[in-house]
């Protein structure tokens, strides 16, 4: 089977993983003890209605219980809320996250794409949904306020769902001030994950923020019924109290971002603003085998819609690891030019 996204590192796990961006700072033990603590209820059935995680959410999100769901992982959410909605004719931008696509396609979904900066007019009357994602995956760009705040307009005169992916925003600087949230209504999904902010991938938690309880109610009753486990919702509640983590998080990935865009610009290569915690750059090697060969998983962006040959991501990791990483590439490359 081939896998179609990063931080496959079953059967390599010696090697330096790039092609997954998660939290460099990786989990943090507060909610590696929690999770491990809640081993000892997991011989009865998890909490389906996430309660007390729900109740930690809304208030650190600013939003009513009501209006926020969690899953089993973001990408959980995405079907579940494409099953409740149950959308015709959808708008996505590209390139993207393949999960949308494919679970639209899934649901027989007709699908429109197009560039990020040009959704708002690629909806019409007719679409029921759009899909987007802030900081985009895999370009590390936040949506436009202006953007933003036309095409929340938009929806909501003309009853079209909004859901928007902001599960790598967090790691961003001054979040707050690109989110959605600042345009929110009734019609608009923020998709949210404790995945990346806080290295918790394999816990497989993630929520949505609803600007409509109703909504929020259709996407809670589909799925199965304890779709998150007793260890991921001890796991979450015990992140949010880290906010000096989060806040040391980004000011690292900041500083860190900066080292690597200028030394893959010096490589030669052609290297894309980022605001998130990983890069895309495009070359004209194999740069994913060759550094495989060195020890470095990197993200082949071949498969994304409006991408192809010779886009590669990069995640933001530690300043040493970001440096063998460099000069490992600087290896590969000066042995392709000899």
């Amino acid at each position: 089977m081939k896998n179609a996204h990063g931080g496959d590192t079953y059967g390599r796990e010696e090697m330096l993983d790039f092609s997954a961006n998660i939290n460099p700072l990786g989990m943090p033990e507060s909610v590696r003890k929690a999770a491990a603590d809640a081993l000892g209820r997991c011989g009865g059935y998890p909490d389906p209605h996430c309660r007390m995680l729900v109740k930690k959410l809304a208030e650190h999100e600013g939003f009513d219980e009501a209006n926020i769901v969690c899953g089993n992982g973001a990408a959980d959410l995405i079907y579940r809320m494409i099953h409740a909605i149950k959308p015709k004719r959808a708008v996505i931008t590209k390139p993207t996250f393949s999960e949308y696509a494919k679970a639209l396609g899934e649901a027989g979904c007709k699908i429109t794409e197009c560039p990020t900066d040009a959704v708002e007019g690629a909806v019409t009357a007719k679409t029921d949904m759009v899909v987007m994602c802030s900081p985009n995956n895999p370009t590390g760009q936040l949506a436009d306020k202006h953007t933003l705040e036309k095409l929340c307009g938009k929806c909501s005169d003309n009853n079209i769902i909004l859901l928007c992916d902001e599960c790598f925003i967090d790691l961003c600087e001054a979040p707050g001030k690109h989110s959605v949230r600042n345009y929110m209504n009734g019609n608009v999904i923020i998709l949210k994950a404790f995945t990346k902010t806080y290295a918790m991938a394999g816990l497989r938690l993630g929520y949505a923020l609803f600007g409509s309880s109703e909504l929020a109610d259709k996407v809670r009753e589909t799925g199965q019924f304890w779709s998150v486990s007793a260890v991921a919702q001890a796991g979450g509640i015990a992140a949010l109290d880290e906010t000096g983590y989060v806040e040391t998080a980004r000011r690292t990935i900041a500083e860190e971002r900066r080292f690597l865009f200028d030394s893959l610009s010096r490589s030669g290569f052609t290297v894309y603003p980022s605001d998130a915690n990983f890069i895309l750059f495009k070359c004209g090697y194999p740069l994913d085998e060759l550094l495989e060969n060195e020890g470095f998983i990197i993200r082949n962006c071949g498969n994304y819609s409006g991408l192809g040959k010779g886009y590669f991501r990069i995640a933001v990791r530690l300043h040493k690891e970001n440096e063998a990483l460099m000069n490992a590439i600087e290896k590969v490359i000066k042995c392709q030019k000899t």
